[in-house]
């Protein structure tokens, strides 16, 4: 049983790759969106302040995980998901969409880096700290989101749904974020660094036992 779960998870996860290969809306798309944003920063601020490019990258982020997560459930059509709940459990098809879309923000995280590098120059001390710090900052975005994402597919007005079901969740995180990749731009690492990191990893886990827990329901619906 538990290696059907496993072909399961690969497999739903293995098609949605397949998919975002084919077509690359999103690859595209948010690429277009990077650039166009920093861009637009350059030319109207220059190289800003490491606070004002620490707080812009993750705003970035936040519009960047919004574009190509939310789409992992509206783009389910109903008999696509029948077809899918014939084949599969609801677990294994939740971490499935976890598990791409993690996938997925851990490409993008990387290359909004590099953009904002390349446009905006480079303002950390710690180079590697704040790489390794922003890929679990979008990881841990592409979680809430698609656990949202979820929900917002079985109501009528999904985007506003998002929305409003999202602001309370993601700010807490994205401030925590902030704060916590502040350290990569000085050389004195914070006592209380390892901690806000420990809290972040176990929200991410509190996301994707939430997530398991109470798609089953929303998937019998």
């Amino acid at each position: 049983m538990q290696t059907n779960s496993y072909r399961h998870i690969y497999t739903l996860f293995k098609k949605d790759l397949l998919l975002e290969i084919r077509q690359q809306y999103t690859f595209y798309g948010i690429l277009l969106y990077v650039a166009s944003t920093i861009f637009v920063v350059y030319l109207t601020m220059g190289h800003p302040e490491d606070e004002v490019w620490n707080a812009l990258f993750w705003v970035v982020q936040l519009f960047v995980c919004t574009n190509a997560v939310a789409k992992s459930f509206l783009q389910e059509s109903k008999g696509r998901m029948l077809y899918f709940y014939s084949i599969a459990g609801a677990r294994d098809f939740m971490l499935s969409k976890l598990l791409f879309n993690g996938v997925l923000m851990f490409a993008m995280s990387l290359l909004s880096l590099v953009i904002f590098i390349l446009f905006l120059n480079n303002p950390l001390t710690n180079t590697l700290t704040f790489v390794g710090i922003s890929i679990l900052g979008g990881v841990g975005l592409s979680f809430v989101f698609t656990f949202l994402a979820a929900i917002a597919a079985k109501a009528q007005q999904q985007a506003a749904l998002m929305a409003i079901m999202g602001f309370p969740v993601i700010i807490p995180q994205l401030l925590l974020l902030s704060r916590i990749s502040k350290v990569a731009f000085s050389d004195v690492v914070q006592g209380s660094f390892w901690q806000m990191t420990l809290l972040l990893v176990g929200f991410d886990i509190l996301v994707i036992f939430l997530s398991v827990i109470l798609f089953p329901f929303l998937w019998k619906d």
